[in-house]
């Protein structure tokens, strides 16, 4: 075994120590024992207690994650702010990531029946990219935008990446002097050709922050001249359960429920990639405020069925 697979399996145990004791909440070191028996992963081999320690510490080490014990009782563990799990971060991201791995990953025998969405190409470029972030290099890119016919190629500070719809996202800044007045702009990792580290490095702005960046955007798009205002959505019983369960923005709010429809606030942008995603909802979303944005729709519903009336008749 070499040490990466080492290094692979240890991880695997780790994920499957985390996911184990956040489903339960509290259990003690023999029932997670069992539990350890009953999977695969274990090999028939129980976990020593001094191992049980050790991987605590490498735990928290990796993941930052605090498995606690009761030290009372049935001296049952648990993890320390484990809604920090739940929360939209690297962490939280990275946890829920390697675990889904875990599952695949023993699901070899079946994997004909796991159907898994296309993720588009340019994550190859990602590392390169989050090595020159914590270096603050410059990173030369060819890029081929959809709104211009030819590639180019130019000089970018990357400040921060961000994944939104199975698509990884490069928020940078042209060196350019006329372009770097106008601020950081958002690229497509799908849409580089190219890439590679300069020999140049550039100063963190340290009063940009890229949570405040994106403050109020329902994805991607980050458009500071339009602010952040009360949305209201009226949405229909059935589409309501999906938007329940899955939030469409994190300032999500129901605040009327029947049964015929839901209605759902919003603080945010109501850009266009939040226009699409009213429109994706059909006839099941009606916005109901602001009225700019009511109208917006209407319009864009419209001149959609100018394009269909013919068919109609």
């Amino acid at each position: 075994m070499t040490d990466n697979d080492r290094g692979q399996t240890l991880i695997t145990k780790y994920v499957w120590v985390i996911d184990t004791i956040y489903r339960r909440r509290k259990i003690s070191f023999k029932e997670l024992n069992e539990l350890w028996l009953r999977d695969e992963i274990s090999r028939g081999v129980e976990i020593p207690k001094r191992t049980f320690d050790n991987w605590r510490y490498a735990i928290f080490d990796i993941f930052g994650i605090t498995i606690a014990n009761e030290n009372r009782g049935e001296y049952r563990y648990y993890i320390e702010y484990k809604e920090d799990l739940c929360n939209n971060g690297l962490r939280s991201w990275l946890f829920n990531t390697l675990s889904v791995g875990n599952v695949l990953a023993k699901s070899q025998s079946i994997k004909e029946r796991i159907l898994l969405e296309y993720i588009p190409s340019g994550q190859e470029f990602l590392e390169p990219i989050i090595e020159a972030m914590k270096e603050n290099r410059i990173l030369n890119i060819t890029y081929h935008s959809y709104w211009k016919d030819e590639e180019s190629s130019f000089d970018v500070q990357p400040y921060c990446v961000k994944l939104f719809r199975q698509r990884w996202y490069l928020v940078a800044r042209s060196t350019d002097p006329y372009y770097y007045k106008l601020g950081p702009w958002v690229y497509g990792l799908d849409r580089i050709h190219d890439l590679y580290a300069t020999e140049k490095n550039f100063e963190m702005p340290k009063d940009w922050d890229a949570q405040e960046f994106f403050d109020g955007c329902f994805g991607i798009i980050a458009d500071q001249r339009v602010d952040i205002q009360p949305v209201k959505l009226k949405v229909s019983a059935g589409q309501a359960n999906y938007i329940r369960d899955l939030k469409l923005h994190e300032s999500q709010e129901e605040i009327e429920r029947n049964e015929e429809y839901s209605i759902f606030t919003f603080m945010l942008r109501p850009v266009f990639d939040f226009q699409q995603e009213i429109l994706r909802n059909g006839e099941d979303v009606e916005v109901l405020e602001p009225l700019w944005l009511r109208k917006e729709i209407a319009g864009k519903i419209k001149r959609m069925w100018n394009k269909y009336k013919e068919d109609t008749k």
